[in-house]
């Protein structure tokens, strides 16, 4: 089950699929009691999505079996005891993808000659992600943050580990508080391949990096490579977290050393959001409300994208403007903020989360224009 989403992954799921390629969306919930009616929403889309594919004279007996295989696949892959706020699942001829989201989702089943991604690229643009490298001189792991957890990656190179004995036997050095561990031409070469697995990771998926491990660990890695530099060809936010012990996790312990430089860094973003607004302003850039953030978005006007974490609208389109809207209602759009998100992210503006009320001033979105 997917838990980040990286743009090569991201490309993927938008190219277009043979007809039909099936979008399940569904809320979950983290805790008891309300997690108990989650397998029986499940199973209720699913029942859905198997009937639509049946009464559907587009679809072939043969790819309604492999769709409907899929499903199956895709269901068995569901992890509820893990939830989230949120789940899609994704499945079409010969594949299928199962993602857990950290925000909410309407209850929904699409069929298309596409997936559904709106609601995924809006949960992982509020997710603000993450790396973190946890470094020693014998063992280096890579993690992935978002919001309150982080999970360890396991691609490429990492983790990486080596022996700390050297193999010359006249240079023997141990582990532990020697001096030299981090002075020896072994553990330069070995943080050097670290630091080259970790360029590829960030040219695929840049996101601000934490790299924690020990005073000398972090000034080695520092002078063998780049990314405490920003990365190789990338322009990424690196913060030092000068604690040992962590190589390995636990993830709940290297999240606690993480945390006060993450939330910090938060705090920075949100006002440099909010600062960047007042000088748009200033400059008449400036445009908030879903009527005209919307028409902006749609002409590719919008250069930064601010909206509250948990802003969301049920709207109808009346053809010149968006009217509020009950969930359910005939023609209504349960995800009107998040279909802008995607299409902002599509021309290229820049998207930011900011925490409830931020923006109560302006409705809960407002954003700065290109012209």
């Amino acid at each position: 089950m997917h838990a980040a989403l990286s743009p090569a992954e991201l490309a993927k799921l938008r190219r277009q699929r043979p007809y039909p390629a099936v979008s399940v969306l569904m809320p979950t919930h983290r805790r008891e009691p309300d997690n108990a009616q989650d397998p029986v929403l499940l199973r209720n889309m699913l029942a859905e999505a198997k009937e639509r594919l049946q009464a559907d004279p587009d679809v072939s007996r043969e790819r309604r079996i492999d769709v409907i295989e899929q499903l199956d696949k895709a269901a068995s892959e569901v992890d509820l005891t893990h939830a989230e706020e949120g789940m899609v699942l994704f499945a079409a001829p010969g594949e299928h993808q199962v993602w857990s989201l950290g925000r909410t989702v309407p209850a929904r089943v699409v069929l298309s000659d596409t997936f559904l991604t709106r609601n995924l690229v809006a949960a992982h643009a509020a997710e603000h992600p993450f790396w973190v490298l946890a470094v020693s001189a014998d063992h280096v792991s890579l993690w992935s943050g978002a919001l309150d957890r982080l999970t360890e990656v396991r691609r490429g190179a990492f983790p990486l580990t080596r022996s700390l004995v050297d193999p010359d036997p006249e240079d023997q050095l141990q582990v532990g508080e020697v001096p030299s561990t981090f002075r020896d031409e072994h553990t330069r070469k070995f943080l050097r391949e670290a630091d080259i697995a970790l360029a590829t990771v960030l040219k695929a998926d840049p996101r601000p990096l934490y790299v924690v491990g020990k005073a000398a660990a972090l000034s080695l890695l520092d002078d063998v490579g780049t990314v405490m530099r920003g990365g190789a060809g990338t322009k990424i936010p690196v913060t030092p977290v000068p604690q040992a012990g962590l190589a390995t996790g636990p993830p709940e312990s290297l999240w606690q050393a993480v945390r006060p430089y993450a939330e910090k860094r938060a705090e920075a973003e949100v006002a440099d959001v909010l600062a960047e607004l007042d000088r748009a302003r200033g400059r008449r850039a400036f445009a908030a409300g879903l009527d005209e953030i919307r028409q902006n978005a749609e002409t590719g006007r919008v250069a930064l994208l601010a909206v509250e974490e948990n802003y969301r609208e049920t709207v109808r389109d009346t053809g010149g403007h968006l009217m509020p809207a009950e969930r359910g209602e005939r023609d209504a759009v349960d995800d009107i903020v998040d279909s802008i998100v995607e299409r902002s992210l599509d021309t290229g503006a820049e998207v930011r989360f900011v925490p409830d009320g931020a923006l109560a001033e302006v409705g809960g979105i407002a954003g700065t224009l290109r012209y």
